[in-house]
This record gives structure tokens, C-alpha cells and sequence, in this order.
């Protein structure tokens, strides 16, 4: 929300309408492309569609460059953005159950959502499965919380550890992103073969 709450006094029920209407629209947007399929979800990992990895990357750039942008006109105070705590043992295990999650499931939690709200049926187990992993997690998991805030490395950012400014990591990025979008679009040449709707 930008953070709007913290330039406009919103009442809780106008909060929760306006998380409502972006929700929705994140999730249509989701379906438009495609993305409420695990068909579509999945290629990914065959190479011949990067169409995931392509609108995820780009949304992540195209953030860090309205943050640097208007962070460094003064119309945005980068302070009100929340940063999770750094720690480097607990991000890359849950990371690579996401991953694995996502894999073998062939849904991340926003898609799954996507795909329930359209009655799809694979969707729906999806969702079912990740809301008794978090049960279960915050049943039989209690002491993992203590352990992550005992183990953190405090808040890192990549201005921080190298001392290179937001601004030019933002040109970085887009640097990046543009020869990422090259690369993707040789794999997806390369490993067409593979999709089953060619």
C-alpha cells in the first residue's frame, strides 16, 4: 500500500477495503497471465517458458527503482519500508522447501490462491497442503522463533554490505534484468521443444 497508511489516517474497515481491491486485482492479473495454471507455473523449470521468472524479476527491478527513484527526489521515506532480520541458515533451508513446494506442487501461496478462486482443482489441494504446513509449523515448531531472532545477523542490504549507493544498484539491477531477459529468451529457444502446447 505504498506505505499509504503512514501519509493518510485510514480507518481500519478503509484499510481492509483497499487491501481487498489490490488483492483482487493482484489475483486477476495473476489469472490474465496465465499464472493461476501450474502448467504455466512449471515450465519455468523446463526452460522453454520463462514467463515467471520474467515478470518476477522484472517487478523486483522495476521496485528497486521507484524505491531509488522517489527515495532520492525526498518523496519517499525508505524508513518506512519494513526489512526482514538477515539470517543466512534459516533463508536458504526455507528457501529450498519453497522451492521444493513449489516444484512439486507446481504453486507458490499467491497462484495457489489465484487458482482456487477459479475453482481449479489442483489449486485447491495446493492450498489445503500449505495452510497445514503453517498449522503445523506454529504447532510443533515453537522454539524455531527464539532460535531465527538468537541467530540473526540483524537487517543487511546490499548498500549496506557494500557501500555502493541504492541509486547505482538500481542501474545494476536493470543492467541485469535486460541481460537476463536475453539469456531467458535464448533458453526458451533452445528448450521449445519441450513444451507440450507448441
Amino acid at each position: 500500500m505504498f506505505p499509504l497508511s503512514s501519509y493518510n489516517e485510514f480507518s481500519l474497515g478503509a484499510e481492509l477495503a483497499i487491501a481487498l481491491v489490490l488483492g483482487v486485482g493482484f489475483g486477476f492479473a495473476l489469472e490474465r497471465a496465465g499464472f493461476g495454471s501450474a502448467r504455466k507455473l512449471t515450465a519455468v523449470f523446463y526452460l522453454y517458458d520463462m514467463a515467471v521468472t520474467k515478470v518476477m524479476f522484472t517487478a523486483v527491478v522495476t521496485t528497486l527503482v521507484g524505491l531509488a527513484v522517489l527515495s532520492g527526489l525526498g518523496l519517499f521515506d525508505m524508513s518506512e519500508v519494513y526489512l526482514e532480520q538477515t539470517n543466512w541458515t534459516a533463508q536458504i533451508v526455507g528457501g529450498a522447501i519453497f522451492g521444493a513446494g513449489f516444484v512439486v506442487g507446481g504453486y507458490c501461496p499467491g497462484t495457489s490462491m489465484a487458482a482456487l478462486a477459479t475453482g481449479r482443482k489442483d489449486g485447491m489441494l495446493f492450498a489445503l497442503g500449505m495452510l497445514a504446513g503453517v498449522w503445523a509449523y506454529a504447532e510443533f515448531t515453537p522454539g524455531l522463533d527464539e532460535w531465527y531472532k538468537a541467530t540473526s545477523s540483524g537487517v543487511i542490504t546490499l548498500p549496506q554490505a557494500t557501500g555502493i549507493a541504492m541509486g547505482w544498484w538500481a542501474l545494476i539491477f536493470v543492467a541485469v534484468l535486460a541481460f537476463a531477459a536475453w539469456g531467458m529468451a535464448k533458453l526458451e529457444k533452445r528448450f521449445r521443444y519441450l513444451n507440450p502446447v507448441r
